[in-house]
């Protein structure tokens, strides 16, 4: 299937119409169009991340929503773009997803539609289940391991021992979910699942430094611990070469569909002398006979293994950095292309220099270009009738000294008179509810218009009592 389907267009229009810019770009963004989705699309629901007005809730169940269709590429794609999100849009909408009982619920995802359906939607079901792990990992933490401060002073270098031996084996919980997405490169067909292979290529990067920082921190403390303490940092070194395979063999694939091989860090292994010496520590504090060995011989080995690994940091974190630095020159770009095009308008029209224009996104509007309703006009600019008048009493019948009298006609006049605040919500260009006063409006004081009453002997201080020299009439 090729283009927007007529379901992507219609739902588009929908949206257009009520005025839902994020619904439509989401909307866009996961259409049935078997690519990944485009950047123009990415890039503006990141800026609404970043928008304080935004509601990420909203945000969020309309990716979820749109995760319900029965289309692989419908589906796939949402998940993409909220991975996308998670990794480079404000952390506010990640700590939304932490804050969540459930994400998505796919686990039994199956689009039956044709063979392509069937192979693409096992990788929908195991790449759903990462990004709850992904969720799940930052709810325990309180933040994202693939965005942690790295090297000698790191987060995962610093951790004290009791902290460390709880969050290792998080970071290994999210790598092994990623690392069962288990794609080969003859299975990357398509430019929906090469888009979702890109984000989980570069969390590798990414998870793995953490991973790897967190076992030299875990190596350098091994022989000042305690015995139960040891024991279960073994236990988590074992896994951690384990792991290096796996990553590995990630790699190799990442290589083999293209990317580049400067892009791909360098995996440096510990010394197998590393491991008989835990296991020989560990078995001297349980009491066991062990084999002699020399602090000096110790010292030397955990020394090699830890210069092996901090390598292998370096050539991730190299990788990571270049990565940026390319994300930062592209931004550069834009924003030069930007400048020229704005520079161009200015000189084939001098006059727009002076008009108040929008932030330029990159949908080409603000988030709700709807125009802000002023309902404070002068009564001139209405065309609503603004003005009444209180109808005159009625005639009624009384006793003989009762003399009926009209009461004046009050007008009510809009323009000197301030409604409350919160009575009538502007919508602004951000599409958030505000609440402002006309420029002319100078107190929040109400004018109350007088009442005139021309009664005298209807209007004693006490009216049960009779005012002096008043005469009751009985009929």
């Amino acid at each position: 299937m090729s283009g927007q389907s007529i379901t992507d267009r219609m739902t588009a229009a929908q949206h257009s119409v009520t005025g839902s810019a994020i619904s439509k770009t989401v909307c866009k963004a996961t259409t049935h169009e078997v690519m990944g989705p485009k950047k123009k699309h990415l890039d503006y629901l990141i800026q609404c991340t970043n928008e304080m007005n935004v509601n990420i809730p909203q945000l969020a169940d309309t990716l979820f929503e749109r995760t319900a269709n029965t289309s692989w590429v419908v589906v796939f794609k949402s998940l993409t773009s909220t991975h996308h999100l998670m990794v480079y849009g404000n952390e506010r909408f990640i700590q939304y997803l932490a804050s969540r009982n459930t994400l998505f619920n796919l686990s039994n995802f199956l689009d039956k539609s044709g063979l392509q359906g069937y192979d693409m939607s096992t990788f929908i079901r195991r790449y759903s289940r990462y990004l709850n792990e992904k969720a799940v990992s930052y709810r325990q933490v309180a933040f994202d391991f693939t965005k942690v401060k790295r090297g000698s002073d790191g987060v995962m270098r610093t951790v004290n021992t009791e902290k460390l031996l709880k969050t290792i084996p998080i970071i290994q919980n999210q790598m092994d979910v990623l690392l069962d997405f288990n794609v080969n490169a003859n299975e990357l067909t398509n430019g929906v699942i090469n888009a979702a292979f890109m984000l989980l290529f570069k969390d590798a990067i990414r998870l793995f430094a953490a991973y790897n920082e967190g076992i030299i921190n875990l190596l350098e403390k091994y022989f000042d611990m305690k015995k139960v303490q040891c024991k279960e940092g073994l236990d988590i070194y074992k896994k951690f070469l384990t792991r290096m395979t796996r990553i590995s063999e990630f790699l190799k694939v990442a290589e083999q569909v293209g990317i580049d091989r400067g892009d791909i860090p360098d995996l440096s292994q510990a010394p197998s002398s590393l491991l008989d010496a835990l296991e020989q520590h560990l078995a001297s504090l349980e009491g066991k006979k062990v084999k002699d060995s020399t602090a000096a011989s110790r010292a030397s080995t955990l020394s090699k293994a830890v210069s092996s690994l901090a390598n292998t940091g370096r050539s991730f974190t190299k990788v990571d950095e270049r990565e940026k630095q390319a994300a930062l020159d592209e931004e550069q770009s834009r924003l030069r292309a930007l400048k020229e095009q704005r520079l161009l308008e200015l000189q084939k029209n001098p006059s727009a220099a002076t008009t108040n224009s929008s932030p330029i996104s990159p949908m080409g509007g603000t988030i709700n270009s709807a125009p802000a309703i002023d309902l404070f006009s002068t009564p001139s600019s209405i065309n609503s009738d603004l003005y009444w008048s209180q109808p005159g009493e009625k005639k009624l019948t009384g006793g003989n000294n009762w003399q009926p009298k009209t009461a004046p006609s009050t007008t009510w006049n809009p323009a000197a008179m301030a409604p409350s605040v919160m009575a009538f919500p502007a919508t602004t260009p951000t599409g958030m509810m505000a609440y402002a006063m006309p420029p002319h409006v100078g107190s929040m004081m109400m004018t109350q218009p007088t009442m005139m009453y021309t009664q005298p002997g209807m209007m004693p201080a006490n009216p049960f009592v009779p005012s002096p020299g008043a005469q009751m009439h009985f009929m």
